[in-house]
């Protein structure tokens, strides 16, 4: 008699992570061969034949969304199979609502599920013992994940880096005193660098994303390889959340809360603040369009919109340029500013710079009062240091209070998220004047000098300049660039020049009212001819009842006095 075909069964067989795939340079690492053959023995003791093996590597059971185990279903579906063996109850689900689904799944194929390790079968004891496992394995499965989280936590309390680090560091294993392996997080120094140069280049406010993307990617930042993926080139999605993380000023976050970190910072915090208050206005610097020009970055209309280069072409192929109001041409406001000549502009803002040069005598009479204000403001500065110090002291104290209230269950997440963004944006503040409070005076004084060089001379330097010199003396001289409505232009100064600007209006005005009998002085500082008035009385002062402003336009005596008082340097 011919013995009896033996029935057909298919073994299932996982592994949670990769890591667990390559010990010793095994790509099957050791669970997989010890699962596989435990599945073959108990094949053989039910005198099935093992026909398809299906193996799920780096897969959690938290899910029975997984590639192999979905193919296994459909392939009992379609072949005449007897048995799905595993080797424990486990391997296919850990919780219920899955065990459940799966099982019907293999009992509508009329298969049986098989355990190597474990006594389950369709007698009632069996199915209990069945039950009792799968309700084991979830409840392994839900509290290892809690122990784990309590883990990470307790990790990103003392500073250190739960998870994988972002780029710009590496994971890495260092050997302590006691000859342990232990993790910890280091600089990666292949793109640390350029890490740090994206931040500060962001924080100037002159690169879009995707213009600082496609930098980067020049520059060859790229992705940290894995064994199964090569690196990439970073995306301006992945730039955003770069920028956007906190990692690289020192802090670690992790469940909403925020954490001093161990790993060495990339950024400080007062650039890295400056990138998120870029990043929440939006003020990327100039956008990429279609026609460039170097004002653009530095003029706005008097309505307070951009002014944008538009070029006009005539039916004879004649072509006209003009700055015109982004307000009203996208139509966002009610501005009536018209189209003015580009031209024209470059002239005016040519002519600013005539207004605010000074000459060697004034220079050097500005640089000596200064000089005494800087004395003077020594004593300031340390009583300055010691009370943002105290303040600093208060909210980070404050701050742990947050934490441990949020980790207790008594500060709400979305309370604790909202202070504790606060406290970290005036701690920034509180850094950011530090900072500033702490540079040497004779940083200062030589920033002083190096200003006072620029002013004195910046009229006929703009003038000889490139165009994109040009936008970078507009840029660091002038605030905003003002065209009015009648064409003429304003300007808002930016510091430190702004300070010089007003020193200079002070001492001109002193050295006038000491002189007012109308003496060679006055007419010699002010650049006056005696034919453009007949009396000096009508003068009006540089102070008064209104302070020298650059931006009170031409109508404002002042302002005309201080444009005569330097005509002279034209």
């Amino acid at each position: 008699m011919p013995p009896s075909p033996k029935l057909l069964a298919v073994s299932y067989v996982r592994v949670s992570t990769r890591e667990q795939t390559e010990r010793d340079g095994d790509p099957d690492g050791y669970s997989i061969p010890a699962q596989r053959d435990a599945n073959r023995r108990k094949a053989e003791s039910l005198g099935a034949h093992i026909i398809e093996e299906f193996i799920d590597r780096g897969e959690s059971a938290r899910s029975s969304d997984r590639p192999e185990l979905q193919r296994m279903l459909a392939y009992v579906t379609d072949h005449p199979i007897a048995y799905c063996i595993v080797h424990k109850v486990d391997r296919l689900a850990r919780n219920r609502a899955d065990d459940v689904a799966i099982n019907l799944a293999l009992n509508t194929a009329d298969v049986r599920l098989i355990s190597a390790t474990e006594n389950i079968d369709e007698t009632p004891s069996g199915m209990l013992l069945h039950g009792i496992m799968s309700s084991i394995a979830e409840f392994y499965s839900r509290n290892l994940a809690n122990e784990v989280m309590k883990g990470m936590q307790q990790k990103a309390k003392t500073g250190g880096t739960p998870g994988k680090a972002p780029i710009g560091y590496r994971n890495a294993g260092i050997i302590s005193a006691e000859g342990r392996e232990v993790r910890t997080v280091i600089v990666d120094d292949q793109r640390a660098d350029l890490i740090r140069w994206a931040f500060t280049a962001y924080a100037t406010g002159e690169w879009t994303l995707r213009q600082l993307t496609k930098e980067l990617a020049e520059r060859g930042l790229m992705s940290r390889p894995t064994p199964s993926r090569p690196g990439k080139l970073i995306t301006v999605t992945q730039l955003q959340k770069i920028l956007s993380n906190p990692y690289y000023k020192g802090e670690v976050r992790f469940s909403g809360a925020s954490f001093p970190g161990r790993h060495v910072p990339l950024v400080d915090p007062v650039i890295w603040q400056q990138v998120q208050d870029i990043m929440d206005s939006h003020v990327v610097g100039e956008k990429v369009r279609q026609n460039h020009h170097y004002l653009k970055s530095s003029l706005y209309c008097s309505c307070g919109s951009r002014m944008l280069v538009q070029y006009s072409v005539n039916r004879l192929g004649t072509q006209y340029e003009y700055f015109i109001c982004s307000g009203r041409h996208e139509k966002r406001n009610t501005c009536i500013q018209s189209a003015v000549n580009i031209g024209l502009i470059e002239n005016k803002v040519v002519d600013l710079y005539k207004t605010i040069q000074i000459d060697k005598d004034l220079r050097a009479e500005v640089e000596r009062q200064l000089r005494a204000a800087l004395d003077a403001s020594s004593r300031d500065t340390r009583k300055k240091q010691h009370d943002l110090l105290l303040e600093q002291g208060r909210l980070q104290a404050r701050s742990q209070k947050l934490l441990e209230g949020h980790l207790d269950g008594a500060v709400p997440a979305a309370l604790y998220k909202e202070e504790q963004e606060r406290i970290s944006r005036q701690l920034s503040h509180i850094a950011e004047n530090l900072e500033s409070a702490t540079v040497t005076f004779a940083t200062i004084e030589q920033h002083l000098v190096e200003a006072l060089d620029l002013i004195e001379n910046c009229f006929e330097a703009y003038r000889r300049a490139p165009d994109d010199i040009r936008r970078r003396f507009n840029q660091a001289f002038f605030e905003q660039i003002i065209v009015h409505q009648d064409s003429e232009v304003t300007v808002e100064l930016a510091e430190p020049f702004n300070s010089l600007s007003k020193s200079a209006t002070r001492i001109l005005g002193a050295e006038i009212q000491e002189n007012r009998s109308g003496t060679s002085l006055e007419r010699q500082i002010m650049g006056v001819d005696s034919t453009l008035c007949s009396r000096d009385e009508h003068l009006v002062p540089l102070e008064g009842l209104e302070p020298p402003t650059c931006s009170l336009g031409r109508n404002c005596s002042s302002i005309e006095l201080q444009r005569l008082a330097f005509r002279s340097l034209a």
